[in-house]
């Protein structure tokens, strides 16, 4: 700050700062209906599902777990088929169907063989089906490393 004061007086021009011509802020009046314009809070669907991995950075030729969970207000759902489609770079992989236990859990193992290449994260959608309303899918992904 002193060099750049310094540099300001050695070009000979002088600067004068007047603190009191400030100027009033204009006042902001909030309308005391806003709070009746928010938008409601969206309901929480009564069927969820969620989908991890074993290891989302496993060696290119690992095998991992998928994992997903189907609830019904927190529930699990029992018997409920899954699909797994892994998204490889080079092409989808279709794993076999399987049913969710009493907890709404599925399991699928998955042999990755090389298939996907480090650093490119791959995706996997996991498909329940005959949720009221027809299906419900969820996805993860892993990233090779």
């Amino acid at each position: 700050m002193l060099v750049m004061l310094l540099a300001l007086s050695a070009c000979g021009q002088s600067s004068t700062l007047n603190l009191n011509s400030t100027q009033p802020q204009q006042a902001v009046t909030v309308n005391a209906g806003f709070q009746k314009q928010i938008s409601p809070i969206p309901t929480i669907p009564p069927y969820r599902c969620g989908a991890w991995t074993s290891n989302n950075a496993p060696n290119p030729g690992d095998t991992i777990m998928i994992y997903a969970r189907l609830t019904h207000n927190v529930q699990g759902v029992q018997g409920m088929t899954a699909t797994v489609i892994v998204h490889f770079q080079s092409g989808d992989a279709t794993l076999a169907q399987t049913s969710s236990d009493q907890g709404g859990y599925v399991s699928f193992q998955l042999s990755l063989q090389d298939r996907q290449p480090v650093k490119v994260p791959a995706t996997i959608d996991v498909t329940f089906s005959g949720v009221p309303g027809g299906s419900l899918e969820c996805s993860t992904f892993f990233t090779p490393m």
